[in-house]
């Protein structure tokens, strides 16, 4: 429901602010003269646009804050670039003119007010300049959109990335310009779909440059050598029932994971005990007979190459990734989880889940 009250705002937002400009820009100023000594009053339509204004803006930034698809820098860019050259052209052009205007009207003395739209894009200003300068190059925030991070990570957290942990880039342009750090193995990493580069993904690194993996069993296997992991007894959260939860340590990270011994993968359910809002619930029913591979066993070993990485989601039966669609390129990659800051259960029935608040991702 918030997803689409705050679609309709952001797309209103549009004409609202045109008609806002056109009358605090043009004819506002003219009723003010034209008014002098007294004070002007605004039409209804203009009235109701300058109402509506905070509501259609702060609509537009949740639609912006809530995709998935949109580069959040760039939107930071574009507004610094549209309130840069609005304060501009007022201080410029149209600040001269209302103060002539005033004089030819015989109202000597006589100051306009500064535009509101104006006044809003001198605000925005040093705000989206201090915001750009966090987000692209100390830390960003981030949702999670899907399971394939559970049990670790739920969908509605929100994430702390921080940016600096593998080199500072140039927002937008993603060009690396100063060389920190690299990825460890078991880090939680948020990085550019390849696929489609204007979608950012979070997994876990599981293979380096230059590492051999295989997955039999839900089990990594790395250079040879399985990853540890310890079976800590059966996941149920309604939506999730019967799935086997194991402790794994890869690298220095010591985390849960969410695997089905099964060859046919989950199967659709309808639980009525899953308080999401979801198509349908997931049941883990494993293979009675022996010898059958897992649904996502890797027939092959794959070798990382130079510069690139493999990552794969924790929930390892429901997860889109690099088993799938292949490896994120070092240039890809946006930074490095590190703490839960927000728990809104976006989609799901229920208060926010308090224990999660500043909880830290291993």
């Amino acid at each position: 429901m918030l997803l689409q009250i705050s679609t309709v705002l952001a797309w209103l937002a549009i004409p609202v602010g045109l008609l806002a400009i056109l009358d605090d820009w043009i004819l506002r100023p003219r009723r003010r003269l034209a008014a002098l000594p007294g004070q002007a009053a605004d039409p209804g339509w203009a009235h109701a646009a300058y109402l509506a204004m905070p509501v259609v803006v702060v609509g537009a930034i949740v639609r912006i804050v809530m995709s998935e698809q949109l580069d959040f820098s760039l939107v930071l860019v574009l507004v610094l670039l549209v309130s840069g050259v609005v304060w501009i052209v007022d201080r410029a052009l149209l600040a001269p003119a209302r103060q002539r205007a005033a004089q030819q009207a015989n109202a000597a003395g006589a100051v306009l007010p500064l535009p509101v739209t104006v006044d809003y894009a001198r605000s925005f200003l040093p705000v989206a300049a201090l915001v750009l300068v966090l987000r692209g190059f100390i830390f960003e925030p981030f949702r999670i959109p899907s399971d394939s991070m559970m049990p670790t990570l739920e969908q509605g957290d929100f994430l702390v990335v921080n940016k600096f942990a593998y080199g500072l880039r140039i927002p937008v342009l993603n060009r690396k310009f100063l060389d920190i750090g690299e990825p460890q193995r078991g880090e939680v990493v948020v990085f550019r779909y390849p696929p489609h580069p204007e979608v950012n993904f979070i997994k876990r690194v599981v293979g380096l440059p230059g590492d051999t993996v295989r997955v039999r069993n839900d089990q990594l296997i790395i250079n040879g050598v399985p990853v540890p992991m310890n079976e800590q007894g059966r996941y149920n959260d309604g939506c999730y029932q019967n799935m086997r939860l194991e402790e794994e340590v890869l690298g220095a990270h010591r985390h849960q994971v969410l695997s089905c011994r099964t060859s046919g993968g989950l199967f659709a359910d309808k639980s009525p005990a899953c308080n999401r809002d979801m198509d349908h619930s997931y049941l883990c029913v494993e293979n009675t007979e022996e010898g059958l591979p897992d649904a996502n066993d890797t027939t092959y070993d794959r070798v990382v190459p130079p510069g690139q990485y493999l990552m794969i989601g924790d929930n390892r039966d429901n997860s889109s990734d690099g088993r799938v669609w292949g490896f994120v390129p070092e240039d890809h990659l946006v930074g490095r989880a590190s703490r839960i800051w927000l728990n809104l259960p976006l989609g799901r029935s229920g208060w926010p889940d308090w224990h999660r608040f500043g909880k830290r991702i291993e």
